[in-house]
């Protein structure tokens, strides 16, 4: 009894334990989309825009950059104007997808 109950217990903490998913989430399914950071001299155009995403699948495997300077250097942008995000769960750790979506020039 005592050992279903442990179980249990971390099994708990383990599923509710959101790290990384927004600030909104459903325990079936999850799509959200939030904003970031912006350039507070508001002087880049917005002309192009890149996602850069990482991904869980059963919190055990992860994989994926998700990082502003990595996405805006992979694709050409040298002044960032917006940081946002989005994230995508699917029964909170079966499946999980955070990007962050980086516009400028």
């Amino acid at each position: 009894m005592k050992m279903k109950l442990v179980f249990i217990s971390l099994l708990s903490v383990f599923l509710f334990a959101n790290c990384a998913i927004g600030p909104t989430h459903g325990f079936i399914f999850n799509s959200t989309k939030f904003a970031g950071t912006i350039n507070p001299e508001n002087n880049v155009k917005s002309t192009k825009e890149a996602k850069g995403c990482q991904f869980t699948l059963l919190y055990i495997f992860s994989a994926g950059d998700a990082g502003a300077g990595y996405v805006a250097n992979k694709n050409g942008i040298s002044k960032i104007a917006t940081i946002d995000h989005s994230s995508l769960s699917i029964l909170t750790g079966l499946y999980r997808n955070y990007c962050t979506i980086v516009s400028g020039e």
